[in-house]
């Protein structure tokens, strides 16, 4: 089977705190690093009270210190967010102290409302229509080209693997473009996938980093020893779409069981939407749907999250999904 990886967004569960979420999320990349999980990707969200990972490049620095063969990164950086110099100080200091292990996902979303991009731009003028010639810009400091007296040190020669992220076909675009990697957030917004798939396969150019397309997919993943178990796991993932899509973002509920049956129809079909990049249920059950989901799509890698309220329900659902990946 394709290479799995670790999608992970810190979740601060209801009645804990980021400081817990952070000793977590180093445990679960420890257990994903021995379970043979491939990558292990935090996600930048601001203004979240139930996401953690806002200092996105601190936290991998916490994690890949933590951990010896996994590579670890950020899936992604958001980077009309940020000077693209910035980053490329920050991840080629990454990649000076954990060398061959440091990956950088760059999307074009603030990750955040509105009001909290306003806050976090490096000023006024910043425009997310901007992200190819940031992209590019950044590729440029890592390359060590010319841009006059400018040079991001450290960064500058280092080899740090972009990715373009997105959800509609403008990033599959990009990256066909660069002859970069590209990842596909079918977790939560697949109605473009298999669209965007086909673009960037079909426009991909071989650049000097990549010979031929390299499509990474995000899945939800909530397995469980029975199939009513996986149910009840899901449904803290399933509140916190609703809230979210209401207006109501919290931190990460517990089960409740009977959950989805008391939502009325256009909440349900919300969530029927936005989680059919889904499998959930007993290992028998995520094999058949992994399996389909793989099938359909091609991918070269599948990138796994799982938001589950309970850590050691979480830890189990990741270790049935790569015994499975093993199994084949």
């Amino acid at each position: 089977m394709i290479p799995f990886s670790i999608l992970d967004l810190s979740p601060i569960a209801e009645g804990s705190d980021a400081a817990t979420s952070f000793h977590r999320s180093l445990d679960l990349a420890q257990h994903g690093e021995r379970w043979g999980y491939q990558r292990f990707w935090l996600a930048e969200h601001h203004g979240m009270p139930g996401i953690a990972s806002a200092a996105t490049a601190v936290l991998i620095g916490h994690v890949a210190a933590g951990t010896e063969r996994i590579r670890v990164g950020a899936g992604g950086i958001m980077l009309p967010n940020h000077s693209p110099l910035v980053i490329a100080e920050q991840f080629g200091t990454l990649e000076a102290l954990f060398p061959g292990r440091i990956d950088l996902g760059l999307g074009r979303a603030p990750g955040s409302d509105h009001v909290t991009a306003r806050a976090l731009r490096r000023n006024l003028a910043s425009d997310a229509d901007e992200f190819p010639q940031d992209v590019v810009e950044l590729m440029d400091y890592f390359a060590g080209s010319t841009r006059g007296p400018v040079r991001a040190v450290p960064g500058e020669g280092l080899d740090v693997p972009l990715w373009i992220l997105g959800s509609s076909l403008f990033g599959a675009q990009l990256a066909a473009q660069l002859g970069l990697p590209y990842a596909f957030a079918s977790h939560f917004a697949p109605q473009m996938m298999m669209q965007a798939i086909e673009l960037y396969r079909a426009n991909f150019r071989p650049s000097a980093k990549l010979a031929r397309p390299y499509v990474m997919l995000g899945f939800n993943v909530f397995a469980a020893d029975s199939d009513a178990e996986a149910q009840l796991l899901a449904t803290s993932m399933q509140q916190a779409f609703v809230n979210l899509r209401s207006g109501r973002p919290g931190r990460l509920k517990p089960p409740k069981a009977g959950y989805y049956e008391s939502l009325d129809l256009p909440e349900r079909m919300m969530l029927d939407s936005v989680l059919s990049c889904s499998a959930i249920g007993s290992p028998a059950s995520v094999k058949e749907q992994l399996q389909a989901f793989i099938a359909r799509t091609r991918p070269d890698e599948l990138m796994i999250t799982s938001q589950i309220f309970d850590h050691a329900a979480r830890l189990r659902s990741y270790e049935i999904t790569a015994e499975l990946q093993r199994a084949g």
